[in-house]
């Protein structure tokens, strides 16, 4: 598997060597931070032999992420677009307005919702341990929180100012694959579906226990594997024909 990144702008991870790629993914990061946190999980789902790309946090410089989305190389499809927290947003907003095209699908995490409270109001004001247990429970990626890769404080930053209505997941035609924490603390759960039932496609999967960061979060091997999931039904076709059934005994 090769591993190429480059700091603080994009970060990829190809499939193993020998085997042909399945697809392609690219990951739009949440306030604050850096491709590199993204690591792991690039790296387990290259291990399923699909490509991933992380690009910058856009909350910095739209232009300059939408930018390096059209210019990532995606002939091997599906082509699916994953963000996280305002990553989501963005992504999702990039295929609503029509920015991004030939896109396959969408893979939303920890949807922000203006239903959501402001995470200053938690029980630890603008605390670093208060963000730190606002996004991850994982002791392994508090660890690379605490890092250089994210920008401290940036949980407590509003949505960016129209974010949310070009996010219009009604606007979304592609399948759309909602990933949200039942213990998220920025966006609750059910504010969350309230927004995926207006998609004409969607599926929304809840982590039990999980926080604002499910793509990092203790069950990230769960979230990965539901991920992977998606994406072979995906590659059977647009409606997403299911591949393991669970048989009533």
């Amino acid at each position: 598997m090769t591993v190429t990144t480059e700091r603080a702008t994009t970060a990829n991870w190809s499939e193993p060597e020998g085997v042909a790629p399945r697809g392609t993914l690219i990951v739009i990061p949440g306030r604050g931070e850096g491709p590199e946190l993204y690591e792991r999980f690039g790296r387990r789902i290259a291990g399923d032999a699909y490509r991933v790309h992380v690009v910058s946090d856009p909350v910095g410089d739209p232009a300059r992420t939408t930018s390096e989305v059209l210019v990532i190389t995606t002939k091997v499809r599906p082509y699916v677009l994953v963000g996280s927290d305002t990553g989501a947003l963005f992504a999702a907003g990039l295929v609503a307005s029509g920015q991004v095209a030939g896109v396959d699908a969408v893979v939303l995490a920890g949807l922000p919702t203006a239903a959501g409270p402001a995470v200053a109001d938690g029980p630890g004001g603008e605390s670093w341990e208060y963000e730190l247990a606002a996004r991850t429970a994982c002791p392994t990626h508090r660890g690379r929180l605490a890092g250089q890769g994210l920008r401290r404080g940036a949980l407590f930053e509003p949505v960016p100012a129209g974010w949310e209505s070009l996010a219009d997941l009604a606007r979304i035609r592609q399948p759309a694959l909602g990933l949200h924490g039942t213990a998220d603390p920025v966006s609750p759960l059910d504010a969350a579906r309230e927004h995926y039932r207006q998609a004409p496609r969607a599926e929304l999967v809840s982590i039990a226990g999980g926080v604002h960061d499910v793509l990092n979060d203790v069950t990230h091997r769960t979230v990965a594997a539901t991920i992977v999931l998606f994406l072979e039904r995906l590659r059977l076709g647009a409606e997403l024909p299911p591949i393991a059934v669970s048989e009533k005994l």
